[in-house]
């Protein structure tokens, strides 16, 4: 429910963000007067008829991801692609319904306004969400699996950052000494799993370490409908990788 809300009102604001950043490049380039020449009216109509297909493209190139680091240069890079579309289709749009259209430059201004403001929205929001995502009980529980300077390390990085994604528990093969890691309770072998999935409801089961359990645990994460991960480190991959593919056939590649 709260994803939900919050996913709902990231949505609508957006919507009248990018209406008001295009009303904004109207009365910059008009002036403050309602132009007899260039009627407000029919252009923000044009505005109206377009932003949803505007939403629609963000919400393809995976920006409304509430996971999603809004401040990573994929992400912005991501609005500026769907403000230019945003832009284009605009123009299109308003060719189409009214003809000719009035400035060049009203353009310009408003492809600029749309993308600082949706930037600056973004990353505002991103902040704010983070906090109401990790409230208890978190939006995103992440169930740890390795009790391994890896995973500490991990969890640190998760806690630091604020991260949507919130540790509840770590699990080792062999167990650990160690009551908690950086905060997060260890709760036990790995014999408990299905125990510790019903009790805390992950949503991601993340694997730093145990390697040799690899199977059983992406079978848990199918069953109960989580989402696996894994560190690259558990496969001993300590170099800059990234996901290829060959034939449309996902890959790992390393170097």
């Amino acid at each position: 429910m709260r994803r939900t809300l919050l996913l709902t009102a990231w949505l609508l604001t957006d919507i009248v963000l990018f209406v008001g950043a295009y009303v904004c490049a109207y009365f910059l380039r008009v002036g403050f007067i309602l132009s007899s020449d260039f009627p407000l009216d029919r252009y923000v109509q044009a505005v109206l008829v377009i932003s949803p297909i505007w939403v629609a493209v963000m919400i393809g190139l995976g920006i409304f991801r509430l996971t999603r680091v809004q401040s990573d240069k994929r992400n912005i890079l991501h609005i500026l692609f769907a403000c230019v579309m945003g832009l284009s289709l605009f123009t299109l749009g308003y060719y189409f319904l009214f003809g000719q259209f009035f400035s060049r430059l009203l353009l310009v201004y408003a492809g600029a306004l749309s993308f600082v403001l949706t930037t600056i929205w973004h990353l505002a929001f991103d902040q704010w969400q983070r906090r109401i995502l990790r409230k208890d009980p978190p939006a995103y529980p992440v169930l740890i699996v390795g009790a391994n300077r890896e995973a500490e390390r991990f969890i640190r990085l998760l806690n630091d950052r604020l991260s949507p994604l919130r540790p509840v528990g770590v699990l080792d093969s062999l167990g650990s000494q160690q009551k908690e890691i950086s905060g997060v309770p260890v709760l036990g072998k790995l014999n408990v799993l299905e125990s510790v999935i019903k009790t805390k409801r992950p949503t991601h089961l993340i694997q730093c370490s145990n390697l040799e359990h690899t199977i059983n645990l992406v079978s848990a994460a199918r069953q109960h409908n989580m989402t696996y991960m894994m560190l690259p480190s558990v496969l001993g991959i300590a170099q800059k990788q990234s996901m290829d593919s060959i034939e449309g056939q996902a890959m790992i590649t390393v170097g």
